[in-house]
């Protein structure tokens, strides 16, 4: 092994001390302990920062179209084959007119049905008698489907075709059981009950009945005696009620009229037997109308008796004749005393010039006085006709309150007498109003049943019927759309159920680990030694980026021990190992390469060497380093061998040894690479990762599983390794999808002439 040093590389930047010191190494797991909590965050809160992103749905989509595709495509075949072997059904259909009201020549209140203006379930119910099992049976029967073999020829393929088919015969009059009429009935009706639909015509009342069957010329038969029986049906309703009602009427009537003969029978025998006569006008007796009569003839001569009293009363109190009113209404007053007046006058004009003994004088005082006597007689006579109506109309008064009196007690006596009576008069009061009303109601009915008035009528006949279905065009763009769906799903479940790691992103997001690099798949029969030895290749120009990207990894540098490890086999560990640690020897650095994969080795045949002696042997105390390093075709490249395989590598990993091996190698070569076992399920790669200045995770696209890639970095960081990065092997644009911009991930090759471009057309 060569020992002299070059410490004139600046090609590549400053290196790592041969050894860490202690504040680098505590630095060092302070930063794995930091790694692994935000690995534990990140993985809990991964989901609450997802959002929706349109556009990675369409990079799934996109990437697995050919599901997509493959599963319209399916669904259309199957959709195109279905539609060809089904039989054509043909439609025939008729307009119908549904009125809420029929023309109103007789309405009958109960009977006449009324319909609001906004009675929609009056509509509601007459499309369900469309529809109806007894509607159904009814076209049946008029069609004569049950008979024969029509129903044989129409639904051949229908369970009801089959089942009427088992009664049919071969062409011969047979006797058929009840049991097989009955059946092939029910098979007629469910077959018109199927081939029927209503289609309300939207804002109108107007109603499409449709008939679908595979013969166009009894569609249209159908449709059109569907309409018919439907409007023979509500005629038949409406004949029905009304038929019905005028019979429950006369059976009421006649019940009616023997009770209401036998409580007037009743009534009249009461009335003779306790002398009870009633006038025939209301419900009051004779006594109890001569009572009214009496009452009222008191209370009038009452008044009377008052207004005399007054006027007597006001004529006692009268001293002069003015006072009296019926005195100023007197003619004969009025003109004796205007004669007194003139006397008075005609005194008092002579008194001037006679003195009142002159006998002149005398006599005109004796007229005067005679006068005087004449007006009090006659006052004296219209007092003593006050009096005597003040007298009659008191009299009259007490008579009529003792006639009162004597014929109260009879029409007490007679009321307690009557109670039994207005009983039965009540109730025969009663049952002829219901006698008559019920009459009334018979005769109403009666007039109404006579008119036979329909609300519905028939717009349009059905013609022979077109082809309805199946429609090609119609089938073909939903088994294309029901396809797409499909297959969408299909796509998003696939994805979704694909938990591997497929792209750089899902590296640093589901790991928190930077890409260092992305390493292309190699198509069969390329292998990466051919790869290798084109310098001009992707393959080669992809590790050459990851040795540059390994310059930056730190703030140092590249760690001066590297691990290369993968958290499961087969992911390129070994190839990316070797590959690297010949890119650092190309650059004149003197590197050691050491297959530290105790179970499964693989560089020896990389490299075409032996693997006599080894790694185990220089663990074991077999060997010296110096024994067991041997040299390669590649300058300043040398390489550690496993040697034989123990049965127990973690222990002697575990050993002095090893770490006495990295701390020597790293002072005597500007680059140690270990080529590490994977870490799940394995102690060696936790053990080397703790030794190691710096671990690389390889990660192989589209294979690697999220969790499993979790877990192996948990079991680093627990093993405080400082885990530099990862490394994204065998990648492919199909593994993230073309749109995820990785579709040209070819690197640039030397010699490669660029497409030229070309103008746009203006």
């Amino acid at each position: 092994m060569s020992e002299n040093k070059d410490h004139g590389m600046g090609g590549e930047g400053g290196q790592l001390p041969a050894t860490q010191s202690a504040n680098e190494r505590q630095q060092a797991l302070a930063v794995a302990r930091q790694q692994a909590l935000s690995l534990d965050v990140r993985t809990q809160d991964g989901a609450d920062s997802d959002e929706i992103d349109l556009l990675s749905y369409w990079r799934i989509l996109v990437k697995r179209r050919w599901t997509v595709l493959g599963a319209a495509g399916i669904v259309l075949v199957t959709a195109l084959v279905g539609t060809l072997l089904m039989t054509p059904i043909y439609r025939a259909s008729t307009s119908l007119q549904i009125d809420r009201e029929t023309i109103k020549v007789v309405e009958v209140e109960g009977v006449t049905p009324v319909e609001g203006a906004a009675g929609s379930d009056f509509f509601q119910t007459q499309y369900e008698l469309l529809k109806s099992r007894a509607l159904a049976e009814r076209v049946a029967s008029q069609l004569g489907l049950a008979d024969g073999d029509q129903l044989e020829q129409l639904a051949p393929r229908s369970p009801w075709g089959a089942l009427a088919g088992m009664f049919s015969g071969s062409g011969e009059e047979e006797a058929r059981t009840e049991e097989e009429v009955s059946a092939r009935q029910s098979a007629a009706t469910a077959f018109i009950a199927r081939g029927l639909t209503v289609e309300p015509v939207r804002n109108s009342r107007l109603v499409r009945v449709h008939f679908d069957s595979p013969d166009p010329d009894f569609s249209a038969r159908a449709a059109n005696a569907a309409a018919e029986a439907f409007i023979a049906s509500n005629l038949e309703r409406r004949f029905d009620s009304s038929s019905y009602a005028k019979t429950y009427l006369e059976d009421r009537l006649q019940e009616l009229k023997l009770k209401l003969e036998d409580s007037e029978r009743k009534l009249v025998e009461f009335a003779q037997q306790e002398q009870i006569v009633s006038s025939g006008e209301g419900s009051a007796s004779l006594s109890e109308q001569n009572l009214g009569t009496l009452n009222a003839a008191l209370a009038e001569a009452r008044r009377d008796r008052i207004r005399a009293e007054a006027r007597w009363r006001q004529a006692q109190a009268s001293k002069g004749v003015v006072l009296l009113g019926e005195v100023g209404d007197n003619s004969i007053i009025q003109s004796l005393q205007e004669r007194r007046a003139e006397l008075q006058g005609e005194y008092q004009d002579k008194l001037r010039l006679f003195k009142p003994g002159y006998p002149a004088m005398t006599q005109l005082k004796g007229q005067i006085d005679e006068v005087e006597r004449q007006i009090g007689a006659e006052v004296a006579n219209i007092k003593s006709a006050i009096q005597a109506e003040f007298l009659a109309a008191q009299e009259q008064e007490r008579l009529l309150g003792e006639q009162l009196a004597g014929l109260k007690t009879e029409v007490l006596d007679l009321q307690s007498r009557s109670i039994q009576y207005n009983i039965f008069k009540r109730e025969v009061d009663t049952n002829r109003e219901l006698y008559d009303g019920l009459l009334q109601r018979y005769k109403e009915i009666g007039v109404a049943g006579g008119v036979s008035s329909n609300n519905i009528a028939v717009v349009d006949r059905a013609q022979r019927g077109y082809k309805y279905k199946p429609s090609l065009p119609r089938n073909l763009a939903l088994g294309l759309l029901a396809g797409l769906m499909l297959g969408v799903l299909l796509a998003l479940a696939f994805e979704y159920l694909d938990d591997t790691l497929k792209s750089p992103e899902d590296v640093e997001k589901q790991m928190g680990l930077p890409v260092l690099g992305v390493i292309p798949l190699l198509k069969a029969p390329m292998t990466p030694a051919k790869a290798l030895d084109d310098p001009r290749s992707a393959f080669s120009e992809a590790y050459r980026s990851v040795r540059t990207a390994l310059q930056f990894s730190t703030d140092t540098g590249v760690p001066r021990c590297l691990l290369v490890t993968s958290a499961s086999p087969a992911e390129g560990k070994s190839t990316t190992a070797l590959t690297l640690a010949k890119n650092f020897a190309q650059l004149g650095k003197r590197v050691l390469i050491i297959d530290a994969d105790l179970r499964n080795p693989s560089l020896h045949r990389l490299l075409d060497k032996p693997n006599d002696v080894g790694l185990s042997n220089y663990l074991a105390g077999a060997s010296k380093a110096t024994e067991v390093i041997h040299a390669t075709d590649s300058p300043h490249l040398m390489f550690m061998p496993t040697g034989p395989l123990p049965p127990n590598p973690a222990e002697l990993l575990m050993g002095p040894k090893m770490l006495s091996l990295i701390s020597i190698a790293s002072e005597k070569f500007d680059q140690v690479i270990i080529d590490g076992p994977p870490v799940m399920g394995l102690a060696d790669a936790p053990i080397l990762a703790n030794m190691a200045s710096g671990t690389l995770l390889v990660v192989e696209a589209g294979e690697t599983r999220i969790t499993l890639a979790r877990n192996a970095l948990k079991r680093l960081y627990a093993a405080r390794a400082h885990v530099i990065g990862a490394l994204l092997t065998k990648f492919s644009a199909k593994h993230a999808g073309y749109g995820y911009g990785y579709g040209g991930y070819n690197y640039y090759s030397y010699g490669a002439q660029p497409e030229p471009k070309k103008l746009a057309r203006r």
